[in-house]
């Protein structure tokens, strides 16, 4: 048989299993097992409807300026498949990524069941990471956490980074249900830390239950921001005077505490100096999370999706005042809380240029823009409406004066077609 390239796997991906997300393990620990992947190296585990992405970073960040092989296993990408395993600190290239994927299908068709797009490229990720090999790996959760591909693999530490609405239809519909399916990542007798402010008590009262070692937010560890440093304390008193990280964002700081309190927890297993955490607060960088691309006017790009999310890049715009207006281009997926999420912005933003997402869990410009009704935003806002995301943003340039900002949000799918549109015109 020809051998396949990267696209031609992930098309291939795509139609082996009869639905996108397919909740449960079963299937998963079955192939893991035929594979034979067993990692000798300590797995950290991150999970939490915000903030995931922020945190594998930084944890990625801080390790690797320790001098340690870290291996990053996050989704979904922007631009590129390579972007959701890292080893090194680089993306895995595609003969690496494509004899993974040819490891995890002869495995897969040993048992002669399916796996969906995600199972696959987690089972790949460890496959990689084992080969080559790392000293831990970083893993966060895709969806839920308890019965996510991820959980899988038994981890040395499980972080949580906040508690929020999202997923609805697969995790619940409030933020207790929400809250155990993603607790489901903690292991008894194994660290177990949660950056959530307000966690409901029910959730609480389950993780006492569990039997993990908990390290809690405003109980077991604490920050405070101050000028242009902030202040961790953690367990035992340590108190960290640190430099801002590199991530734009007020919420970056109790990311950032969830990650020191990792660090503290894996100390035994994986030491770090204070001036390798850091360097790796200075130097740490990841896409579409209040990036700012462009000036005159300020483009900005964040990947937020639902109702917290949106609150926290709300949050961000007011603190960034801008001379002109606020124009923002917003396209979702339709199992989103599309309406109270653009709510969460009513505030913030002066002008909206809606868009349809030409994928299959896309929602249409028509249904974007009942949704901005639905929301209370003024008709007079709405200044375009368009098929595609492109269009929507090409407009949004065209509209905008070099006193305003244009932001846009709403899904990965979003901001990767923006990304790709810049990156085409400033070639």
């Amino acid at each position: 048989m020809t051998a396949r390239s990267l696209k031609d796997w992930l098309i291939y991906l795509e139609q082996i299993h009869p639905r996108m997300i397919d909740m449960g393990l079963e299937r998963v620990q079955q192939v893991r097992l035929a594979a034979d992947l067993h990692p000798q190296f300590p797995v950290i585990t991150v999970g939490g409807t915000n903030g995931k992405g922020s945190v594998c970073a930084m944890l990625e960040a801080i390790l690797s300026e320790a001098g340690y092989r870290v291996g990053c296993y996050m989704s979904p990408h922007l631009l590129r498949f390579n972007e959701r395993i890292r080893i090194h600190r680089q993306e895995a290239p595609d003969q690496a990524i494509c004899a993974a994927f040819s490891a995890i299908e002869s495995a897969r068709q040993m048992h002669q069941t399916s796996l969906t797009y995600f199972e696959v490229g987690t089972l790949a990720a460890m496959w990689l990471f084992i080969r080559q090999p790392v000293e831990v790996a970083i893993l966060e959760v895709g969806l839920g956490g308890r019965l996510d591909a991820v959980n899988a693999f038994d981890p040395d530490c499980a972080v949580v980074t906040s508690i929020d609405l999202d997923h609805q239809d697969y995790l619940g519909n409030t933020r207790g249900a929400i809250g155990l399916e993603k607790i489901g990542i903690f292991r008894e007798h194994k660290p177990a830390v949660c950056a959530e402010p307000e966690i409901p008590l029910i959730v609480r009262q389950h993780m006492q239950e569990m039997g993990a070692s908990l390290f809690l937010l405003n109980e077991h560890f604490s920050y405070q921001s101050e000028d242009l440093r902030w202040h961790y304390q953690g367990h035992h008193r340590r108190d960290y005077n640190l430099p801002l990280p590199a991530l734009n964002g007020a919420c970056q700081l109790q990311n950032a505490s969830a990650v020191l309190a990792t660090l503290e927890a894996m100390e035994a297993k994986l030491p770090v100096a204070q001036d390798c955490i850091r360097r790796g607060l200075e130097r740490v960088s990841l896409t579409g999370r209040f990036q700012q691309i462009a000036i005159n006017p300020a483009i900005v790009v964040d990947v937020a999706h639902n109702p917290g999310a949106a609150r926290r890049l709300a949050a961000n715009l007011n603190a960034a005042v801008t001379d002109g207006h606020t124009i923002a281009v917003v396209a979702m997926l339709k199992d989103k809380d599309i309406v109270n999420t653009i709510r969460e912005l009513a505030g913030s933003v002066d002008r909206w240029v809606v868009a349809g997402l030409e994928v299959s869990r896309g929602a249409s410009a028509r249904e974007m823009q009942v949704a901005l009704q639905q929301a209370g935003i003024d008709h007079e806002c709405l200044i375009g409406v368009f098929s595609n995301v492109s269009l929507a943003y090409a407009y949004a340039c065209d509209y905008a004066n070099e006193n305003d900002r244009i932001c846009v949000f709403g899904s990965f799918h979003t901001v990767g077609a923006v990304l790709e549109a810049f990156a085409a015109i400033n070639r």
